[in-house]
């Protein structure tokens, strides 16, 4: 697996549209225990500006932002929350049950965790904390989170939904074809996401009361090539890191950009790109 280079200001270059499903989500959060002293973790924080909204909803708690990007987390610490904690880290690994947290907050980032697994063999020995949540991809990972999480606080995760969508086929389409797949292959990262059933079996099994629904922003997006910009933040990254020679980058880029503007049209106030995105909230009995 080859782990994406992230670039803080790519992904900021739509920042509002991408943290819009983030306050949605939060919007479902219920009262914390403890308020004025929560003890709040956001995993997968990137640039900081899920955490800011955090602060904004939660202003006296004790924020802590979770990233295995040394970029992205830069950035956090100086344009995002600067207020909050920040600790470099791969989620699949972190364990957040030292900390206690009243709330664990994920914002687009669970997708890249390896979601679809085969489960454990019967017999197989139990997981050691850092392993614990790989067999059966990041749905472990949700349920170790809710099983940190006080009486009375809660999970809340948001991931892409969009796997289906012609920005993500025709991508892996154009991987595997005879041009680039010797340079790319087909998944240098498998992003993916379970359906939304699964996230809420995994808190009802975990001892949380589940709160799951998905939605679609028709996110209309001005100017050349917008869905291309809206991917190299995101899906693109790991394609963009293994093309490391600048003139196949802009070859690639070319292609891709000409199918991404056919599969999406300019129309008279930009281009209108669906955004499903999948939430769960489960608060812990």
């Amino acid at each position: 697996m080859t782990a994406p280079v992230w670039d803080p200001a790519q992904y900021v270059r739509f920042v509002d549209e991408r943290t819009r499903p983030l306050r949605d989500l939060l919007a479902r959060v219920p009262v914390l225990p403890h308020p004025g002293e929560e003890t709040i973790l956001d995993i997968g924080c990137g640039p900081g500006n899920s955490t800011a909204v955090l602060r904004e909803r939660w202003p006296h708690a004790r924020l802590t932002g979770v990233d295995n990007s040394a970029p992205m987390l830069a950035t956090a610490r100086t344009e995002g929350e600067p207020t909050a904690d920040y600790v470099l880290a791969d989620a699949r690994d972190y364990d957040p049950a030292p900390v206690r947290p009243d709330l664990v907050v994920s914002n687009a980032a669970l997708q890249w965790m390896n979601p679809s697994e085969p489960e454990p063999r019967q017999g197989h020995p139990s997981p050691t904390a850092g392993e614990e949540g790989r067999a059966d991809g990041h749905l472990g990972i949700v349920r170790r989170w809710a099983a940190a999480v006080r009486p009375g606080g809660a999970v809340a995760l948001q991931v892409p939904g969009n796997f289906d969508a012609p920005s993500h086929t025709l991508l892996a389409d154009l991987r595997r074809s005879a041009r680039w797949r010797g340079t790319l292959g087909e998944d240098a990262v498998r992003a993916g996401v379970h359906p939304p059933e699964r996230y809420l079996d995994a808190l009802v099994g975990a001892g949380c009361h589940p709160d799951v629904w998905e939605s679609t922003y028709l996110t209309v997006l001005p100017g050349p090539d917008p869905v291309l910009e809206w991917v190299k933040g995101t899906a693109l990254r790991p394609v963009l890191t293994l093309l490391a020679d600048p003139a196949d980058r802009a070859a690639f880029l070319a292609e891709y950009g000409r199918l991404l503007r056919e599969a999406y049209p300019s129309g008279p106030s930009g281009t209108v790109f669906p955004f499903r995105r999948i939430f769960a909230v489960g608060t812990k009995r």
